[in-house]
């Protein structure tokens, strides 16, 4: 029933803007349906990303990994992750559907193993492959997945920015909330502060070195989070993007983790 109240709400303001809307929740999703809207047409792409991740003690470790990411009409993007290096992680790879309502599908492939294990809906706030990011952060942010409120407008790295506050809708999302800044000109994610299930600062997320691709997608090449809580840090160093490269479904499906090099 909460499904069916949001769509309307999303159905009511697809045609207001940010400065149109009236309430801190209505120009929040006004501004997060206008950030959707822009990520909108880039059908596919590809890229290669190292992983470094840091631990209090400041010692670091590495990992090679290859992406590829299809768009899905009237859905969550599909995505693969490959990792390449080091040999103990070697073809160890995950398969994502994400969904605008209801939980995503999520696989890991353990070459070691040779097995296929399901990522349950209970773990989507686990850690993935070691790193700070968990298994729901590394899903296509789609505007259904939350409810938004706006905060204020301020400058931050010297753009101005909207901040607002997205609630997750998954009830086993490991967030109470996350608080987002948007620049207000190309619509880029700056930064993203997340908030644990008892409310308390848990990880930072910020995203420098973005480009532009096909005259229109900012991406950013560089994404470090932060955790708080542990001390410990996970790089991602994106590169070699290449867009609209002929992915198609038959590329993202389960016997596609066995057969990934």
């Amino acid at each position: 029933m909460n499904h069916i109240f949001f769509i309307l709400g999303i159905a009511l303001f697809l045609n207001a803007s940010p400065s149109s809307a009236e309430t801190p929740e209505e120009k929040g999703l006004a501004i997060a349906l206008e950030d959707d809207k822009r990520d909108n047409g880039y059908q596919d792409f590809t890229a290669n990303l190292l992983m470094i991740l840091k631990n209090r003690q400041g010692e670091e470790s590495s990992r090679s990994i290859k992406n590829k990411t299809l768009e899905v009409e009237g859905d969550g993007d599909k995505s693969l992750s490959i990792f390449d290096k080091p040999r103990d992680v070697k073809g160890t790879t995950l398969l994502n559907f994400t969904h605008k309502v209801g939980t995503d599908d999520q696989w890991l492939y353990l070459p070691a193993l040779k097995r296929v294990k399901r990522i349950s809906s209970s773990n989507k706030s686990g850690s993935f492959m070691g790193s700070e990011f968990a298994y729901e952060d590394v899903t296509s942010q789609e505007v259904e997945k939350y409810t938004y409120k706006w905060i204020r407008d301020e400058e931050y790295q010297g753009e101005k920015c909207f901040v607002f506050e997205r609630y997750p809708v998954y009830k086993n999302s490991g967030y109470t909330r996350q608080v987002i800044w948007l620049d207000q000109k190309d619509y880029k994610i700056l930064r993203i502060e997340f908030y644990d299930r008892k409310n308390s600062s848990l990880k930072t997320l910020t995203q420098t070195d973005f480009k532009l691709y096909l005259g229109k997608y900012w991406y950013p090449h560089k994404m470090f989070m932060e955790n708080h809580q542990t001390g410990k840090s996970t790089l991602l160093t994106w590169s070699d993007y290449e867009f609209r490269t002929g992915l198609s479904d038959k590329d993202f499906n389960k016997n596609s983790l066995k057969r990934t090099r």
